[in-house]
């Protein structure tokens, strides 16, 4: 399901933003696409796995509160979390507001597979996503 397509995006963003920065000092900046994407400057006090769960559960509870599906919301179980160096984090934003165009060419899991090969960055590919997936 692809949240951007359900017209109330801007809702889960403001959530994010309201509830990261109130609870974790968390500043988030974009969201869209094929797979839902923050761009979010973490205070260092504060655990990345700690904001996501803050940020997914509050989401979840406003879909369901608003019952916007026919079916209880949840988020998948996993995320990723990549740092990006300041100087580079204009770029990422532009990256992800276009990221819908270049996932027409190339899927999420091609990319992100492709992504932590290209960075040297081990793993096991059916520990990456919930279904599993063979290399």
């Amino acid at each position: 399901m692809f949240l951007h397509s359900l017209g109330w995006l801007g809702h889960i963003y403001a959530n994010w933003q309201s509830q990261g920065v109130s609870q974790h000092g968390c500043v988030t900046s974009l969201t869209n696409g094929e797979t839902t994407c923050l761009v979010a400057f973490i205070h260092p006090e504060f655990a990345i796995s700690n904001t996501i769960q803050l940020l997914k559960a509050n989401s979840s509870k406003w879909i369901n509160d608003q019952r916007k599906l026919r079916g209880r919301f949840e988020w998948q179980r996993g995320y990723g979390a990549f740092s990006v160096s300041q100087s580079m984090s204009d770029a990422l934003k532009r990256y992800i507001s276009k990221q819908w165009k270049h996932h027409s060419k190339q899927n999420f899991v091609d990319e992100y597979l492709s992504m932590l090969s290209n960075h040297q960055v081990e793993f096991d590919p059916k520990y990456v996503f919930e279904q599993e997936i063979v290399a």
